[in-house]
């Protein structure tokens, strides 16, 4: 159970910083937004972290 709740807390501030990064980068950036852009970059991160979550329960079925 404390692992679980230590992966959740890992991913919770991954996804914060990707959001602070997102805000605060964004803007140094040399990009013309587009709305395109706009949701790619706002699905990004769910994308990675869903990518992640995947991978991880793939591992758990290949030990299993």
């Amino acid at each position: 159970m404390a692992s679980q709740a230590r992966f959740i807390l890992k991913v919770l501030i991954f996804s914060a910083a990707l959001s602070v990064l997102i805000k605060y980068g964004g803007p140094i950036l040399n990009i013309t937004p587009t709305p395109s852009l706009v949701v790619a970059i706002v699905c990004l991160p769910s994308a990675i972290v869903a990518l992640v979550l995947w991978g991880r329960s793939w591992q758990q079925k290949q030990q299993n």
